[in-house]
C-alpha cells in the first residue's frame, strides 16, 4: 500500500460518536485546525443504546456541557420527543432533566452542527496506526495509507476496538450496530504499551409499536412546563410522545431461568465485565431473585419511525428466547421483533493511565476521552469529549489547559474518578459519587462553568453578558431580602396560614421567611414585590441558595479545606521508592497513577491517611529524589 502525505491539522480527532462530536466542535470553537475521521460519516453522533439524553447525574453533566459552550444541550432541545424533570419531589442535588430523543433527528442536527463549523473537517476513514517519534504523537495514517499529521490527537473509539457482537451462541466481529470494528488501531495501541481491557455492553430488542398493546400498559407523558438542556435554548417543543411502562412477572423470569445456560453470559462466551449498574434481564433476574417484576420502559425511537426502544430487556441470549420474554411481558404479547439485542465487547483503555486533562502519560499530546476510557453513556463520554478537545486545543494553540475539579462539576468528578481510582466495570456516573452534589445541581451549571468556558473561548460574549446580568440579578436579590423586613400584617399572616405555617409575633427579613419549609420565593413576592425583573429560572435558584444557604456553606467550608490539599503539589521527579514507611500497595498505586497534588494521592484506592502523612513529611522535608525507573 502506497503512503501519502494528507494534510496537517493543530488537532485530529479519531472517531465522532458522542465524545467525538464534542472534542471536534470544542477544539474548532477554540480556533484550532480540527480533522474528524471516522468509520462512516452516517454514524456521527449515532445512539446504539437508549435513545435518550440525561438522567440522574447524566442530566447534570449535559447541563455542564452546555455551560461550558458544548454542543450536546442544544441538538437534544431541537430534536427531543419528550422533557421531564426527575426526582421533583426531592431536594434539588438530585434533580436532573431527562430527555427522550429522536435518534435519527438527534444524529442529522449534530452532523449538521460540525458540517457548519468553522475550522473543522470531516472525513470517512478508518484509522490503523498513530505516527509516534520519541514517544509524542505526530499523526495518524489511514487504512488507505494517507498520513494525516497534527500537534494533538484524540482517540474516541466508543465501542469499535475489537468490538465483538454476541447473541447467543453467535458471535462476530462488529462494532456497534452492525458497523465496521476497529482492529489495527486496538492492536496499534497494544504495540504502543498501553494497558487494555475488555467490557462489555447491551441494547434490548427493538419492536414495532403497531403491534403492542399500550392498553395493558401505563402511559408516561412528557412534562406540561416547558423544559431545556441548554441556557440558549428560546423555542420548545411542545408536540411530545408519551413513553409506556409494564413489567416483567414469573413466566419471563422462569424463561430466562430454563434458557440461562445458552447466555452468553453463563456460558463463558463473554468475557468482558458488564455494567453493573445497568445490567442485562438475565442478570438482573438471577441476581435480584427475591423481585417478582423489573420495570420495563417502552420508548419510541423518533417521530418518522415505529421501532420502540424495550427499555430494561437487555439481553444477548438467542433471538428464539428473546421472542419468548416479548411475549410474556403484558403489552407485548404480539409485539413484532424488528431488531434482536445483543451484547457487544471491546477494547478499553485502563484509564488510571491518563492525566486530568486526559493526555496519556505514555505519549505525549495523545488523548483518549469517552467509552475508550471505560466508561458507559452518551453524556459520560460527551463531557470527556469535551474536556479533551478543549486540552488538545489548549495545548496545540498554547493556551492554558483546563481540569475541573470534583467541587467543579459532575464532569470533574468523572474524570478525576477515572484517572485516579480507574475502574474495573463500565463506568457510570451517579450522584452518590459527588461529595459536594450540593454545590453540583441542575440549576446552578451556568453559574458554575459559564466563565470556564468565555476565557476559552466557546461562549460568545453576548451570552456571557446575558449570563452576567443574572448572576448579579440573582445576587441584588438575595440581598435584598436579606434587607427587607416583612411585617406581621394581616396579609402577611393570611400568606403565612394558607402555607400552613404558625403567626409572626414579629417583623421578619424577607430571607428567615423564606427559610421556612413551607414557604416559596412566589410567597415572599406576594408580601414583598422585588424591583428587579426575575425569570423563573432566577427565582428557582433565588429560592435554592436561601433555603440551603447553611447547608451551601458547609460544603463550601470542606471545598476550602481540600483545595488546600490540592494546592499541595507533589513534585515531578519524586521516588516513592526511597520513602520508607509507606506501604508497599500504596507506593505501587501512586507510581502508576502519578498523583499531582496530595488530595489526589489521598484519593487513590489502596492509599490510607497513614501513608499521606509520610508523604507530607516527605514533601516538606524538601527530600525529593530523581523518580525510579
Amino acid at each position: 500500500m502506497q503512503k501519502f502525505e494528507a494534510g496537517s491539522f493543530d488537532v485530529i480527532v479519531i472517531g465522532a460518536g458522542h465524545a467525538g462530536a464534542e472534542a471536534a466542535l470544542a477544539a474548532a470553537g477554540m480556533g484550532a485546525k480540527t480533522l474528524v475521521l471516522t468509520i462512516n460519516l452516517d454514524m456521527i453522533a449515532f445512539m446504539p443504546c437508549n435513545p435518550s439524553i440525561g438522567g440522574p447525574a447524566k442530566g447534570i453533566v449535559v447541563r455542564e456541557i452546555d455551560a461550558l459552550g458544548g454542543a450536546m444541550g442544544k441538538v437534544i432541545d431541537k430534536t427531543h420527543i419528550q422533557m421531564r424533570m426527575l426526582n421533583t419531589g426531592k431536594g434539588p442535588a438530585v434533580r436532573a432533566l431527562r430527555a427522550q430523543a429522536d435518534k435519527v433527528l438527534y444524529q442529522a442536527e449534530m452532523k449538521r452542527l460540525m458540517e457548519e463549523q468553522d475550522n473543522l473537517s470531516i472525513h470517512q476513514a478508518m484509522v490503523e496506526e498513530l505516527v509516534i517519534e520519541d514517544n509524542e504523537i505526530k499523526g495518524v495514517i489511514t487504512q488507505v495509507g494517507a498520513i494525516y499529521r497534527a500537534k494533538t490527537v484524540i482517540v474516541t473509539t466508543g465501542t469499535f476496538l475489537r468490538g465483538e457482537i454476541i447473541i447467543g451462541d453467535l458471535k462476530y466481529s462488529s462494532g456497534p450496530n452492525n458497523q465496521q470494528p476497529s482492529l489495527k488501531l486496538a492492536d496499534n495501541l497494544r504495540e504502543l504499551g498501553f494497558d487494555l481491557v475488555r467490557f462489555k455492553t447491551g441494547t434490548p430488542p427493538r419492536v414495532n409499536s403497531k403491534t403492542i398493546d399500550y392498553s395493558k400498559t401505563e402511559i408516561q407523558p412528557g412534562d406540561e412546563v416547558p423544559r431545556a438542556f441548554s441556557y440558549e435554548t428560546t423555542e420548545f417543543i411542545t408536540d411530545q410522545m408519551p413513553c409506556w411502562l409494564t413489567y416483567t412477572n414469573e413466566r419471563t423470569h422462569s424463561i430466562i431461568d430454563e434458557n440461562l445456560h445458552l447466555s452468553p453470559m453463563y456460558s463463558g462466551m463473554i468475557k468482558g465485565t458488564g455494567p453493573r449498574y445497568c445490567p442485562s434481564i438475565e442478570d438482573k433476574v438471577v441476581r435480584f431473585n427475591d423481585k417478582p417484576r423489573h420495570q420495563i420502559f417502552l420508548e419510541p425511537e423518533g417521530r418518522n419511525t415505529r421501532e420502540v426502544y424495550v427499555q430494561g430487556l437487555s439481553t444477548s441470549l438467542p433471538e428464539h428466547v428473546q421472542r419468548k420474554l416479548l411475549e410474556s411481558i403484558p403489552g407485548l404479547e404480539k409485539a413484532e421483533m424488528m431488531r434482536a439485542g445483543y451484547a457487544i465487547e471491546y477494547d478499553a483503555m485502563v484509564p488510571t493511565q491518563l492525566w486530568p486533562t486526559l493526555e496519556t502519560k505514555k505519549i505525549h499530546n495523545l488523548y483518549t476521552a469517552g467509552q475508550i476510557n471505560g466508561t458507559s453513556g452518551y453524556e459520560e463520554a460527551a463531557g470527556q469529549g469535551l474536556m479533551a478537545g478543549m486540552n488538545a486545543a489548549a495545548r496545540a494553540l498554547n493556551k492554558e489547559e483546563i481540569i475541573l475539579s470534583r467541587s467543579d462539576a459532575y464532569i470533574g468528578v468523572l474524570i478525576d474518578d477515572l484517572v485516579t481510582k480507574g475502574t474495573n466495570e463500565p463506568y457510570r456516573l451517579l450522584t452518590s459519587r459527588a461529595e459536594y452534589r450540593l454545590l453540583l445541581r441542575h440549576d446552578n451549571a451556568d453559574l458554575r462553568l459559564t466563565e470556564i468556558g468565555f476565557k476559552a473561548g466557546l461562549i460568545s460574549a453576548e451570552r456571557f453578558e446575558l449570563f452576567e446580568v443574572k448572576k448579579k440579578l440573582i445576587e441584588d436579590e438575595i440581598v435584598r431580602l436579606r434587607k427587607t423586613i416583612i411585617k406581621p400584617n394581616e396579609e402577611t399572616q393570611n400568606v403565612v396560614h394558607s402555607k400552613g405555617g404558625t403567626a409572626l409575633k414579629d417583623g421578619i427579613k424577607g430571607q428567615d421567611l423564606l427559610k421556612r419549609p413551607e414557604m416559596s420565593y412566589e410567597d415572599i413576592e406576594k408580601l414583598s414585590p422585588s424591583p428587579f425583573e426575575l425569570t423563573d429560572e432566577m427565582k428557582e435558584q433565588i429560592e435554592i441558595q436561601v433555603k440551603y444557604e447553611g447547608y451551601i456553606e458547609k460544603s463550601l467550608q470542606q471545598v476550602e479545606k481540600l483545595k488546600k490539599m490540592e494546592d499541595k503539589k507533589i513534585p515531578d521527579l519524586i521516588d516513592y521508592d526511597a520513602i520508607s514507611g509507606i506501604a508497599t500497595e500504596a507506593k505501587q498505586k501512586m507510581k502508576q497513577v502519578r498523583p499531582l497534588s496530595i488530595a489526589q494521592a489521598s484519593r487513590i484506592s489502596g492509599v490510607n491517611p497513614a501513608d499521606i502523612s509520610i508523604l507530607l513529611v516527605y514533601i516538606e522535608q524538601g527530600r525529593i529524589a530523581k523518580i525510579s525507573g
